[in-house]
Order: structure tokens, then sequence, then C-alpha cells
């Protein structure tokens, strides 16, 4: 354990960087496996949950047990994970994984209003900028404009893309509030995957499409996706942002959709419409508005000029 950190406290950009490449393969592992939504949920965490709970382990005997209340919050935050993979999914089914995944990274400014509405915490006006600007991407993703649109459903995948950012959102700001203590990020991870993998089968089962034993390869790259994506790309991610600067940060974090993007295109020949392509340069630049300190990185390059 100690060594692990030690490596990522050593290079946390590297860190942070094949934790985003990692989580950015999830789309593409999601096509290749060709199962249902609630099967990949279910899958994707089950084979995730023993690194987790490995590193969570190893906290644990680090630094004693979770509390109680960071325990419950994780139970909850599951749910709203659940709600994300489940939906996200659907929209990759929708819209293709690239699109689908770009999407999904609206959690970034769902979460300030979503803050703003709950906790009444006024989210900062980079994000109420950018609003317009990333709602205009949605918009050409769609396909209501121009045609030749990708996807089964372009309308319904990026509803179902919004509906994912916002429990992704929820998801954030729960597990947030369980607890500060970033010296044991595996263990609320750990507790909220294992939540989310009982709601998938819950949900699957109501549904009807939770397949209880995929087939080879499926199986593969659902094992493939629970221990990138799932489990060691979050945790490099966990481990190592709190290392780094908040500008540098916002940078990395942008890598993952456009990666997925560029991904999807040479391994699933998805190929967006131009006006699609030109919803995701918004919505990545209104991504970037909303999070890089742009007052800041202009103030230290003035300060290195002079």
């Amino acid at each position: 354990m100690t060594a692990l950190y030690d490596a990522i406290a050593a290079r946390p950009r590297m860190a942070a960087l094949l934790g985003a490449l990692c989580i950015a393969f999830s789309g593409i592992f999601y096509r290749y496996a060709d199962v249902s939504p609630s099967t990949v949920t279910v899958f994707r965490c089950l084979y995730g949950l023993p690194v987790l709970v490995l590193v969570a382990w190893l906290e644990h005997r680090r630094y004693g047990p979770l509390p109680a209340r960071a325990i419950r919050l994780a139970v909850v935050a599951g749910v709203f994970f659940a709600g994300d993979l489940l939906t996200w999914h659907h929209a990759v089914d929708a819209v293709g994984a690239g699109l689908a995944t770009v999407l999904g990274n609206l959690q970034v400014l769902v979460v300030g209003f979503v803050a703003w509405a709950v906790f009444g915490e006024r989210p900062p006006r980079p994000v109420i900028a950018a609003t317009p600007i990333v709602l205009a991407g949605a918009v050409l993703i769609s396909g209501v404009v121009g045609s030749g649109a990708y996807g089964a459903n372009p309308p319904l995948g990026v509803g179902l893309g919004l509906l994912t950012a916002l429990c992704y959102a929820g998801y954030l700001l729960i597990i947030r509030r369980g607890t500060h203590d970033l010296r044991r990020p595996a263990g609320p991870v750990a507790v909220s995957t294992a939540s989310t993998m009982v709601v998938a089968i819950v949900a699957g089962a109501i549904v009807g499409d939770l397949d209880p034993v995929p087939a080879w390869p499926s199986h593969g790259w659902l094992a493939l996706l629970g221990l990138t994506s799932q489990s060691i790309g979050y945790l490099l991610i966990s481990m190592s942002l709190p290392r780094l600067p908040a500008a540098l940060v916002s940078i990395i974090l942008l890598v993952q959709p456009v990666a997925t993007v560029l991904l999807a295109r040479v391994l699933l020949a998805e190929a967006p419409s131009v006006f699609q392509v030109a919803g995701v340069a918004l919505i990545i630049g209104g991504i970037a508005v909303a999070t890089l300190p742009v007052g800041r990185l202009r103030d230290r390059a003035r300060e290195a000029l002079a």
C-alpha cells in the first residue's frame, strides 16, 4: 500500500493520465462485450470489486475503519452510480460510445447546479457562462440540426446522456460528503460499487435484460472493463488528483472524452456527422471554460513575461 502511494506521489501526472485513459476505454469494451446494459453494469462491478476491496482492506489496516456515516452515504451514492452506468450504457447504444462519453462528462456543470439547488452553493461564474455553450453542443449531437447524424437514436442518446450526467453528479456530491479523508479513497468506492452491483441486479431482474452467465469472449471484455475502468482507473485518478494543480487536473480529465471519441472512430468505426463533431467541440470547450482557472493562468503568464 505504501509503495503504491509513493509511486503515485512521485508521478501523479502520469498516474492521473493513465487513469483517464483506462476510463476512456469503457465504452469500447462495452461495445465489444455485446451484452445488455444491466449485465455489463453488474459484471463490471463484480470484476472491479476484488481490486477495490483489497486496497480498501489495506487502507483499513493502516488508518482504521471508515466512519459509519461514510459507509451509509457510500451505499446511497452507489444507487446514483447505478443510475449513471445504466443510463450511460443505454446512451452508448443510442448514439455511440464516443458521443455518449462526451455527454456523460457534462456532470462537471450539473454538479454545480445540483449543489446550488440542494445545498445553496451558487456555482462559479465560469460554470454559468459555459452552460449555453454545452447546451448548444448537446443540440448539435442530437442530430436535430443537419443530416447524417450518427447513432440509432441520437435525440434519445442525448436525453440519456444528460440523465447520466445528473446521476453522476448525485454520486459525486453524496460520496464527497461522506468522507474528506484523502488517504483512503478505495473504501467508499468499494462500498458504492457493491451497492451499484446490487441495484443493477434488481433493475435487470425487473426489466428482464440481465444475463446471469455471459458467454465468452464477452466475459473477457467484462473482466477487462471491471479491472481497468471500474477499479484501476478510478483508483489512479482519486489518488493522484489531490496532488496536482487544479488547472492540470482539468486538462487531464478532458483527455478522457477526447480519447474515447478518437478510440471509437478507430476501433468501432463510429463516424459522427460534421454537426455532431461541432457539438463535441462545443461541449469540451464549455467544460474547459467551466473548469480551467483561466484568470489564474493569465496572471501567471503575465508574471512569467514580466
